[in-house]
């Protein structure tokens, strides 16, 4: 299989994980901001923008965040390459070039959707974004059901795979830490921190599952555990990284073998600590996932393993395309 066509596939299956993504991000915290004291909910706006990586390049400061700004900002401001719009045409555009190797189902899907956000209301959108915002995200999850229905299963299916889950682990992440920080400057038990713990469920779609697992155990290290290390819920980071390592041995790809290898032992659970004190309330959660242009690099710093020790998986990504593709 051609490298190229192969980034295209991956590409294309991260874009579109990554459009479902912010926009329930966008979602989860539209409704929290109108559940909230006005007060809470201005400042709700800007740890969204921050903790997907684009304060700089969104130009304002926080104090002068408003709703409207960061909606149309995430949804198809052309300065973040990043927006919603903008990833469904990269998820588009890729598509093209590996029109081969997709089903005509999945073409006509990708390209429906295109025009549906190409042509939306955007002064509707940004006085009432929850219709639009699920749509994207039900335009996202039909595209897989329709890739996985009518693909064959081989490589180019697998390299779709592998840029969705590893999209899915970052989202994830980016969710908990941002929700990190606000449930910190909560008082443990009160209203607000279990504002702030629905909303970070929601944010991962995690909401159900985790409440069929825990019941009403609510409490943050029980969310961070599930939400890291469960092997059972589709969006927590060590699922998505057992199936990246599912695709890859599929593909083939030797280097990024090893690394998404070692970085499922490192956040798998070991028994050497127990889970309270690993995901204490007051423990920061030191696991990042940097970057957001290009080929980001894995970064899992597990800082629950002791208090000084940070280790690093490098180019995951750039792994997953070079190794993987250049066959």
């Amino acid at each position: 299989m051609l490298s190229r066509a192969a980034e295209s596939l991956y590409w294309m299956g991260r874009s579109m994980e990554r459009a479902e993504d912010i926009a329930r991000l966008l979602d989860v915290t539209y409704e929290f901001t109108l559940e909230v004291p006005p007060q809470e909910a201005v400042h709700a706006w800007w740890p969204l923008v921050e903790t997907l990586g684009h304060a700089q390049a969104f130009g304002e400061e926080p104090e002068s965040v408003s709703a409207e700004r960061v909606i149309e900002f995430l949804l198809w401001d052309p300065a973040n390459p990043s927006a919603v719009v903008t990833c469904i045409r990269q998820a588009r555009e890729n598509a093209r070039s590996a029109r081969k190797q997709i089903s005509t189902e999945m073409w006509e899907h990708l390209n429906r959707g295109y025009f549906m956000v190409k042509d939306v209301d955007r002064v509707e959108v940004r006085r009432a974004p929850h219709r639009f915002l699920d749509e994207i995200r039900n335009l996202s999850q039909a595209f897989q059901g329709i890739t996985a229905a009518t693909m064959m299963h081989g490589e180019p299916y697998e390299f779709i795979q592998l840029g969705t889950c590893i999209e899915r682990a970052s989202e994830t992440v980016y969710a908990l830490r941002m929700k990190h920080a606000a449930i910190m400057a909560t008082s443990e038990g009160s209203p607000s921190e279990y504002r702030h713990l629905f909303a970070l469920l929601k944010s991962c779609s995690a909401f159900e599952p985790f409440r069929r697992t825990h019941a009403s155990q609510l409490q943050f290290w029980r969310m961070a555990q599930h939400l890291l290390q469960s092997n059972e819920f589709p969006r927590a980071v060590l699922f998505c990284l057992r199936r990246c390592l599912s695709a890859v041995e599929m593909i083939g790809g030797s280097g990024a073998h090893a690394l998404l290898g070692s970085a499922s032992l490192r956040l798998a659970p070991t028994g050497l600590e127990a889970p309270h004190r690993a995901f204490g309330r007051k423990r920061v959660i030191n696991v990042w996932w940097g970057g957001r242009g290009g080929n980001a690099d894995l970064m899992l710093l597990l800082g629950w393993r002791t208090a000084t020790s940070a280790r690093s998986s490098s180019t995951v990504s750039s792994a997953t395309s070079n190794a993987c593709c250049a066959r």
